[in-house]
Formats: structure tokens, C-alpha cells, sequence
């Protein structure tokens, strides 16, 4: 599981950096929610910076680290953990709680800075990074986990566990990205680090922060949907965003799941070419080891029956050494060894030829005599060699000594320095012999076994791998996945190795990444649209029912509610735009004035709602009888109005004459017959909406006094 995890840090470096971005744009969106305080765009800027270093990883893990690219990404880790102090600091204001002001980061961050650039002189990039998240990201965390905590007591109860739930997955990113750190030379950081995790937990720390990244912004995206709906308040609105909560949640879900699927997919196919590349790089490294090899072994055969040898080891015949040292000569030239030497069975040399540094006198190793094939170091030259044994037999077949020719293997190594794979030519314990790599000379792979001869290959270093490498797989090597192969030579139990970084699979797989990016984006992109359609439409009904509601409000404040008629403000506003536009325009203008004779009695002998109902009856008449521009209103109780634009006194004089004549032939409800009385004034220069109704009043006065039914024009 853990090296599953390992390979799918891209993807988890990704969706970590995507979980804070989205954290930065629903932050910028609460901005917007009246009544909130701005501090929430100091959280949004936390929240990209904070992102943009996940990605900057990603890009590290995928096309490779640099020292200056590493201080880039640490000062921007420390940068955007600042940033979250301050919006804790701010937010602590907000509720009223004693803070130091902004001078605080005038002696925090040079302070730290120093700190940091010592903590990076004595112990490299890591310890400033450890440094950096102990001092201000666990800090800075924990301190926005308090401020939540604090703020949820003035929040509304359908909101104050969205607020906890936020603080606790602040304070849990707190201890993941505060507290776990890359391992440094001091404690704690020596001891809780990123591989004391992995080797607790089997999980990568980055996987375990993404997830609470992830909660973060899902607290505070609810958060913010929260208030969003309780100031649009439609329960429309509110519906409407729990389906698309719904929605977003398993629309993110697949789109996790379809885009690690298809970086998978595009990952394994360069997987596969690695695995298949480096099946032929192995096959060519063997066939380049055997070519240095192979004609060692049979030119050895062939010095073993010189016959200038068997005197020397026998002493029967004509010894001649200087014969057997030139036909030795002939072996090293036509093999291009470094020696050949006869050894007697004592392991004394007695003939030899080349190198003489490479010729060993002693006890033989077990096996030499019969013949065998090893590999060396030779620690004088400083290279491994290859030595190659073919036993001397006499007459009768018995072995009477041993053949030997060395090569050095110096040629073979210098031939391989250019090849752009790690190769390991490693002893039977996993000690690398040869290498590409100058600085893993003498460095063990695997961990040596208990039994392994220091003197024999002087080891040191930590092993490069966990346990031993057997055969193609993938391992973990130096926190960067490989694919190592691995090739027995046929003889002493050496083997040849070569490692192949995962660098194309990862680019590889980035290209899934960035299909998950664009699809990611598309929903997002999608949701808010959709979001903000439904809340146009919501704010769109809203305002055409306050439209409607005031349509109704000003029909309510200028009609009269029994008969339906304009009341005397509506009159009134009409009177004054009428006059004007007579004076304006030179047209006649009159009003008529009228009211129900003898309606007291009415009341009286038959109940206000008789009367009631004769009012309403009388005005359908009078409207009936009107021109379309007139205008009829209810002065109050049974007193009319008609307002008669374009009309001159003796015009609405006649008018009124026909309406006074009409009801004295209606029969209304209950009350039969009925007359009213009338008073006609016509607008003249200089008069005001006051002077023009006082003749029309006084007119009807006369009308009154005068017997009633009757109509009267003002002087």
C-alpha cells in the first residue's frame, strides 16, 4: 500500500493544492455576504498561496527539484502560513478580543527569517522548512481552529456546527502540516517526519493533509451557502442549493475517481515502455559484461596446456620460465587481460606475465585449482576485476597446478559512464562494486546480511532499498519511486542492476492531471452558473412581487375601498397635472361637483349598508355616462367628483344637466328614485386646484339652498 500511495503522490499533490484554491475562491465569495467582515479575503489569499506550494510540488516531483526552486517553495510555504495568522488575528478582532496590531510581524518575520536562513546553514532546506511549520504553520492553524470556535457562539445554531466543524478540521491540518515535517537534524523533527509516518500509518502525510484540506473547504463552502441562502431567504433558493450540494459532492467524487482512473491509465502505459526499455538495457549491459568476459574464460583454457607450463609445475621435462612467461605474454595481449600466471598447488606462482600487482600468491580459494570464474575488487587500482582459473593436468590427468588470468573491469565501467540509466555491478551481499553513480561506490543496495565480510567489500552508507532487490518491481528510493531490474552474472554471485526513475511515468501521468484539471474547472464552472441562474431567477421574482406589492400599495392609497373609485389624493395629483396642462396648452378645463340629496334619511330608514350599496350602484352609473377621459372620484361620504379635461363650464354645465336627468329616471336598489345636486367651476388663469374647487363648492351650496336637483355653474 505504501508504495501504491508513493506512486500516486502527483495525483494527491494535485487534489491537495485544488482542495485549497477552491478554499480561496469560496473565501473571495464570502466577501460578498453583507455583513461579513473582509477578513475572510486574507483566509482566500492563505488559501491560493497555500495551494500554489502544493502545485509547486507537484511540479518538483514531476520534471525534478532544485536547491533555489526548494527555497522558493519553503519561503512561499512560510509566506501563505503568515497570511493565515493575520486572518486569525483580524477575525480575533472582530470578536472583540485583544490582539497585538500589525507591528507584531515587524519583529515576527525577521526573527524568523534569520532563524530560518541558521536553521538551513546547520542542517539544509529541511530544517528551515521543519522550522517554518513548527513556528508559524502550527501556529498559525491552531490560532484560525480558536477563532472559529470563538466566532460559532455568535452564529445561529443551523450554522454553529458548520463553524466546529471547520476549527476541527483547522486543527487537524494544524498537527498533520504543523507538527509532521521533514526530517532534520534536531528533535523533534529527527524523530516525528514524514517517514515516521509513513512507516506508522502506511499513508504519505501529503495524502492525510489533502483529506483535511479537503474538509476545510467543504466547512467553510457550506458555511458560506448558508448565508448566501438566509439573505436571498427563498425556500426555493434553499432547496435548490442543498440538490446542488448533492450534486457537487458526487460530481467531485467521480471526477476523483475518472481523472486518478485515467492518469492511471495513461501512467501505466509509460510504465510499461519503462519496464520494457529497461529489459533491453539490462540484456545490452549483459552482453557488453560478457563481451569483456567471454574470451577470458577460453584464453585461460588455452594457457592452462601450454606446454612450457607442465615442466615448471612437475619438474620433469626442460624447465624454461622465460619461454612460459612469453607464451603467458601471448594469453594477456591476444585476451587483453591485465596477468595470467601458472600457481602450483601450494598457490605458489611460478610463472607469470603483465600486471604483476594482480598476481596473488597463497593459499588457493576453494575451487581454483578445479577451475572457476570471480569476480574481485581490487582495492589497489581501485576497480573490480575478473579472474578467470583453468586447472594444469599432467600426463596422467592429475591437476598439478592452476592457469589464472585477470582483467579489470575498467574498461567496462569507463564504457558505461555516459549511460543515462543508474547501473550497480554489486558484490553477492548487494555492495556496489562499479557504478555511473561515483557516490555509490562501496554502498550497499540492500541491507548486508549478518555473515557479510566488511574487508571483503568495505560497505557503508545507509542501503538504498528496504530489502533485497530480486528482480523487475518498483521500489522506493530515496523518497522517488524506481524501476529497478536486476541480472545474475553466471559466476561469484555478482549481479548487475539498474535503476529507472518513474520522471516520464510522472509526465506521463500529468496529462491525466491536467484533463481532471479542465473537467474540474467545467464543473465548477457549470455549478456557479447554475447557482447564480437560480438565484437571478429567485431575486428576479422577488423583485416583481415587491413590484406587484407596491402596484397594489399605491392602488390601495388612491382608491376609494366601497366604491372603487379614485379617492380625493389621486384627484388631487390629477387636478394639478391637469391644470397645468391647460395653462400650458390653452384648453378648457372644469370640474363638476355633486353629491346625493337627502342621503341621511337613507341611511336612516334603511341601514348604512343600504347606503353603502346605493353609493357603489350610483358610481357604476355615473361611470357608465362619463367620457373615457374624465376622471370620477369619491370626495367623501356621499360628495363626487368628475374632472373633465378639454371641457369649458358650459360644456360640463350640460353634462352634468344629463347625468341630474338620467338618475331621476333610475330606480336604485331599496331606495328607488334618487336626485343629486351639482356644481360645475371652469379653470381659469391665475386659479389654484383650492380656488377652483371653492367655486365648485359654493356652486353646489347654491344648488342646495336653491331646492336641490339641480345644477349650478360658478361665475
Amino acid at each position: 500500500m505504501t508504495l501504491f500511495l508513493s506512486a500516486q503522490l502527483d495525483f494527491i499533490f494535485f487534489l491537495y493544492g485544488l482542495a485549497f484554491i477552491l478554499l480561496g475562491g469560496v473565501c473571495f465569495a464570502f466577501v460578498g455576504v453583507p455583513g461579513r467582515p473582509t477578513a475572510f479575503a486574507v483566509l482566500g489569499l492563505f488559501a491560493v498561496a497555500h495551494g500554489a506550494t502544493e502545485w509547486l510540488d507537484l511540479i518538483a516531483l514531476l520534471v525534478g527539484d532544485t536547491p533555489a526552486f526548494a527555497v522558493v517553495r519553503t519561503v512561499l510555504m512560510a509566506g501563505s502560513f503568515m497570511l493565515l495568522l493575520e486572518f486569525a488575528r483580524r477575525q480575533a478582532l472582530q470578536l472583540e478580543l485583544k490582539m497585538p496590531g500589525p507591528w507584531l510581524y515587524a519583529a515576527l518575520v525577521p526573527l524568523l527569517a534569520v532563524a530560518g536562513l541558521l536553521a538551513g546553514l546547520a542542517g539544509g532546506l529541511n530544517a528551515a522548512n521543519a522550522l517554518a511549520r513548527y513556528a508559524i504553520g502550527f501556529v498559525s492553524t491552531i490560532a484560525t481552529a480558536w477563532v472559529f470556535v470563538r466566532g460559532s457562539a455568535r452564529e445561529p445554531p443551523a450554522t454553529q456546527r458548520l463553524w466546529l466543524y471547520a476549527a476541527a478540521a483547522f486543527a487537524l491540518y494544524g498537527i498533520a502540516a504543523g507538527l509532521i515535517v521533514p526530517a532534520a537534524h534536531f528533535w523533534p523533527a529527527s524523530v516525528a517526519n514524514y517517514s515516521w509516518f509513513t512507516d506508522l500509518t502506511g499513508l504519505p502525510i501529503q495524502l492525510v493533509r489533502g483529506l483535511f484540506a479537503g474538509a476545510i473547504t467543504v466547512s467553510v463552502w457550506m458555511i458560506w451557502k448558508h448565508m448566501v441562502a438566509v439573505d436571498v431567504d427563498s425556500a426555493r433558493y434553499t432547496a435548490s442549493q442543498r440538490q446542488i450540494l448533492v450534486w457537487t459532492l458526487v460530481a467531485t467524487g467521480m471526477i476523483i475517481v475518472l481523472g486518478w482512473s485515467l492518469t492511471e491509465y495513461l501512467g501505466g502505459i509509460y510504465k510499461h515502455s519503462v519496464e520494457e526499455e529497461s529489459a533491453g538495457d539490462i540484456k545490452l549491459l549483459t552482453s557488453l559484461l560478457d563481451r569483456e568476459t567471454a574470451m577470458l574464460g577460453g584464453m585461460t583454457t588455452v594457457a592452462a596446456g601450454l606446454p612450457s607450463l607442465l615442466p615448471l609445475l612437475t619438474g620433469a621435462g626442460r624447465r624454461d620460465p622465460r619461454a612460459a612467461q612469453s607464451a603467458l605474454q601471448l594469453q594477456v595481449a591476444a585476451s587483453d587481460a591485465n596477468s595470467a600466471y601458472i600457481m602450483d598447488k601450494s598457490g605458489t606462482v611460478v610463472a607469470s606475465a603483465g600486471d604483476q600487482n594482480s598476481v596473488r600468491n597463497g593459499p588457493l580459494a576453494p575451487g581454483v585449482l578445479e577451475g572457476d570464474y570471480q569476480f574481485a575488487y581490487d582495492f589497489a587500482a581501485a576497480v573490480p576485476d575478473y579472474h578467470a582459473s583453468r586447472p594444469v593436468v599432467d600426463d596422467s590427468g592429475s591437476i598439478v597446478g592452476t592457469a589464472v588470468l585477470t582483467k579489470s573491469l575498467e574498461a567496462f565501467k569507463a564504457e558505461l559512464s555516459g549511460f543515462n540509466r543508474s547501473y550497480f555491478l554489486v558484490d553477492a551481499d548487494g555492495v556496489v562494486m562499479a557504478s555511473n553513480v561515483p557516490q555509490m561506490s562501496f554502498r550497499p543496495l540492500w541491507p548486508a546480511p549478518a555473515a557479510h565480510n566488511p574487508a571483503h567489500s568495505p560497505a557503508s552508507g545507509r542501503p538504498l532499498a528496504e530489502r533485497e532487490i530480486t528482480d523487475a518491481t518498483w521500489i522506493g528510493v530515496q523518497g522517488q519511486r524506481h524501476y529497478v531490474r536486476r541480472q545474475f552474472i553466471d559466476h561469484g554471485g555478482w549481479s548487475l542492476v539498474l535503476l529507472m526513475p518513474d520522471s516520464r511515468v510522472y509526465a506521463s501521468r500529468f496529462l491525466g492531471i491536467i484533463i481532471t484539471l479542465l473537467v474540474s474547472i467545467m464543473m465548477m464552472i457549470y455549478l456557479y452558473g447554475r447557482e447564480r441562474l437560480i438565484r437571478d431567477h429567485v431575486e428576479l421574482e422577488s423583485r416583481l412581487n415587491l413590484r406587484d406589492v407596491a402596484r397594489n400599495l399605491q392602488l390601495q392609497a388612491t382608491t376609494d375601498p366601497l366604491t372603487g373609485l379614485f379617492n380625493r389624493l389621486k384627484f388631487n395629483e390629477t387636478l394639478g397635472y391637469e391644470m397645468l396642462r391647460s395653462k400650458r396648452q390653452k384648453t378648457a378645463l372644469s370640474l363638476m361637483l355633486y353629491d346625493v340629496d337627502h342621503f341621511k334619511p337613507i341611511n336612516d330608514n334603511h341601514g348604512h349598508q343600504v347606503g353603502d350599496a346605493v353609493l357603489i350602484q350610483l358610481s357604476k352609473f355615473v361611470l357608465q355616462r362619463i367620457r373615457p377621459s374624465d376622471l370620477l372620484a369619491r370626495w367623501g361620504g356621499e360628495e363626487f367628483i368628475i374632472l373633465a379635461p378639454g371641457s369649458d363650464g358650459q360644456m360640463a354645465y350640460q353634462a352634468a344637466e344629463r347625468l341630474r336627468l338620467a338618475m331621476q329616471q333610475t330606480v336604485f336598489d331599496n331606495v328607488g328614485a334618487l336626485s343629486c345636486s351639482f356644481g360645475v367651476s371652469q379653470y381659469r388663469d391665475g386659479d389654484t386646484a383650492a380656488t377652483m374647487l371653492a367655486r365648485a363648492d359654493a356652486a353646489l351650496y347654491r344648488a342646495k339652498i336653491g331646492g336641490r336637483n339641480r345644477v349650478e355653474l360658478a361665475a
